[in-house]
């Protein structure tokens, strides 16, 4: 199996690294489709609750790779159009993982690893990292749902922005927008993204499904639906154990534990 992506296991959390520093990560068909398959099984693994993606070497994601898409035989729309379907599909499945998905980004994340990056729940960017856009230097659009998240979490304006003038946006410049969860010293951000991922992982994750479903659904539905999807929701884990140590706990007042799958 190549080693283009590495998995491996601290604790109930996985590491998803991407492993292609030659090229700063660059994404091609095979990477995409080993990441797919990671994120996959994960997503069905009870033992897993929680999942971090990193870099190795000195970027997060160079984006896609441009030099994989120009050898297609079949020409750079139809290799664009291949490489995309696997990469989006990706990032489709990070969204509906109802576990908790965060991007450590350690260095660069341009063009796919940005967009990789806006579809995790969660970012943690060392000091020195930065993202850039980069699709429309490249004559491109946006993609891997890039047109959906980011106007989502800096507003329609800034993210027009963004993508029109295609800036890089340093760690300081992305935590005041809320593109990033934290900043972390230069070599911290894995270490970091782990220790969260295990505090998340202390609590439910049976609630933490359902609230990053109903906020990932509501941009596609009215107020009415989705109040009601809300409902579905509190009676579903209120029927859960671990909905209902929750309420144990409080009433008690004392802090639950969540042990349930």
């Amino acid at each position: 199996m190549s080693d283009k992506v590495e998995l491996t296991r601290d604790g109930h959390i996985a590491v998803i690294m991407l492993n292609r520093p030659e090229v700063y990560n660059a994404v091609d068909l095979e990477m995409a489709e080993l990441s797919l398959k990671h994120v996959l099984s994960l997503s069905a693994d009870n033992s897993v609750r929680g999942v971090v993606v990193s870099g190795k070497g000195r970027a997060f994601c160079a984006g896609g790779d441009l030099k994989w898409v120009l050898s297609y035989p079949q020409g750079l729309a139809a290799g664009f159009h291949e490489l995309v379907a696997r990469f989006n599909q990706l990032v489709l499945e990070i969204r509906r993982m109802r576990k908790p998905v965060i991007a450590a980004i350690n260095g660069a994340a341009a063009g796919a690893g940005f967009t990789v990056s806006l579809a995790s729940d969660f970012r943690v960017m060392a000091r020195s990292a930065f993202f850039q856009q980069a699709y429309t230097s490249a004559g491109l659009c946006i993609d891997g749902g890039g047109s959906f998240t980011l106007p989502r979490i800096v507003g329609m304006a800034k993210a027009l922005e963004i993508m029109a003038f295609d800036r890089p946006i340093y760690a300081e410049q992305a935590l005041s927008w809320g593109l990033v969860t934290e900043v972390v010293e230069d070599g911290q951000a894995l270490d970091r993204a782990v220790e969260m991922a295990h505090d998340l992982a202390k609590r439910s994750m049976h609630s933490f499904g359902w609230s990053k479903q109903l906020v990932t659904d509501s941009y596609n539905a009215s107020f009415e639906t989705t109040i009601e999807r809300e409902r579905s929701g509190i009676r579903n884990c209120a029927a859960h154990p671990d909905g209902q140590e929750g309420i144990r706990a409080f009433s008690e007042k004392r802090l639950p534990v969540f042990v349930a799958d």
